[in-house]
């Protein structure tokens, strides 16, 4: 089933500006109304509640178990994210958000302790929209720029559905259940129309695939060549995405409780107050990047932004410590800091890894494996908290969690950059 795209000629013939502007809004538009399926039950607290008699609250269940769909979401995607045909793209992603709307109907009418199933149902799909929509911007000569803006929607969204959420609770007396079927049912009409729009796109033009190297659909063969090519470096970068992961996860589930141990409780539009400023920094400096036309050069900076990332995530903890910035100015350097390593991992790092080096493959299945990897850390993070740490509050875990997210990324970042240098200056960067 292929949808009409009345658009796709006159977005072929425009001039690159306004390619650029309408393909980054579309694209942001479709992940940022994705969030609204996936973020607002963070919103929810869930007070006093336990899993099924055991140490773990039950917040930290539904967390957990949504993630282990997200993840499992994320090893599929391997395979089918990188598989799909462009024109079967649009039709793939109503079906995943269809799924995830319906698994939000389940956990407003199951029983407490089954409603961790129904959000577990609900992370299935969710985790595969983000390779999707990445399919349709990179291999362009400014797929920085887009997917700097569709990795800046995720920052914004997380912050604004779950304070939409806490407005649906609060406003409207809608019960904690049904927030999120709520939620999910007010943006299904924007989604739909933000991915009848992302759908008009053509296909990256010659001067594209002449800049950054044809995306082709990659079978098994083609995905395992890729990880052998990149072996040694590619692993390095997963072991920083693995903690980088959990860190920006458990800081995204867990604000509504650091933010009321930092003295913010009931405070309005927390979220969205902290993500805005950081989405607009992280974005302009992706777009940065784009200025940087050689391929190898490009790849270098983006390994800077990361370690200049990992390295705020210190530097505001300590001052924080200090007492030199306030609780809520924190909240804002940790996520610069860990937006800065981690929108890079989903956007121009792989992109300008295949460039520079001219391997065959797609940014979306590097993206996915290390997803799957990141997502993976996510889970047994969060375990780790309430099995062996459950005594310790969630903020005086998150502290320790940055310092050593700062140590192991610099190391880890510092020797993979160092090993990409050296096989991108073997005469193969572009």
């Amino acid at each position: 089933m292929a949808f009409p795209r009345p658009l796709k000629p006159w977005l072929s013939r425009s001039p690159g500006a306004v390619f650029t502007l309408y393909a980054m809004f579309v694209a942001f538009s479709t992940y940022f109304c994705m969030y609204a399926y996936r973020k607002p039950f963070a919103a929810a607290k869930f007070e006093g509640l336990k899993f099924l008699g055991t140490e773990v609250d039950l917040k930290t269940a539904f967390v957990i178990s949504q993630i282990v769909g997200y993840t499992l979401s994320k090893y599929i995607g391997v395979k089918l994210c990188s598989e799909i045909s462009p024109g079967r793209r649009a039709l793939a992603l109503l079906g995943l958000i269809g799924i995830a709307l319906g698994a939000l109907l389940l956990f407003g009418l199951l029983p407490t302790q089954w409603k961790v199933v129904a959000i577990f149902v609900n992370g299935l799909p969710l985790g595969m929209v983000w390779g999707m929509v990445v399919g349709y911007l990179e291999g362009r000569r400014s797929s920085e720029i887009l997917l700097a803006g569709l990795s800046s929607s995720f920052i914004v969204a997380s912050g604004f559905v779950k304070d939409a959420g806490r407005f649906i609770i609060d406003g409207f007396g809608v019960a904690e259940a049904w927030m999120p079927f709520t939620t999910g049912l007010v943006f299904l009409p924007f989604f739909v129309l933000s991915v009848w729009l992302l759908d008009q796109l053509p296909a990256p033009s010659q001067e594209d695939i002449a800049a950054r190297v044809e995306r082709k659909p990659m079978d098994s063969a083609d995905r395992m060549r890729f990880i052998r090519e990149f072996a040694l470096g590619l692993f390095l970068l997963l072991v920083v995405y693995f903690f980088l992961t959990a860190y920006r996860d458990f800081r995204d589930n867990y604000a509504v409780e650091i933010f009321a141990d930092l003295g913010y409780a009931g405070q309005p539009a927390m979220f969205t107050r902290t993500e805005l400023p950081v989405a607009l920094c992280v974005l302009l400096v992706m777009a940065a990047l784009n200025l940087i036309k050689d391929n190898r050069r490009g790849l270098m900076g983006a390994f800077g932004v990361m370690t200049l990332g990992v390295l705020l995530l210190a530097g505001g903890t300590f001052v924080h410590g200090l007492g030199l910035i306030s609780g809520l100015v924190w909240m804002v350097s940790t996520g610069l800091g860990a937006f800065l390593a981690y929108v890079p991992f989903n956007s121009v790092l792989f992109d300008r890894m295949i460039a520079a080096t001219g391997v065959t493959g797609t940014a979306v299945f590097a993206i996915y494996v290390a997803d799957a990897a990141g997502y993976t850390g996510s889970i047994g993070v969060q375990l780790f908290r309430d099995l062996v740490l459950g005594d310790s509050s969630r903020l005086v875990f998150f502290t320790g969690f940055t310092y050593f997210m700062a140590g192991i990324g610099v190391v880890c970042l510092f020797l993979s950059a160092t090993w990409f240098a050296r096989r991108t200056g073997q005469g193969r960067a572009g």
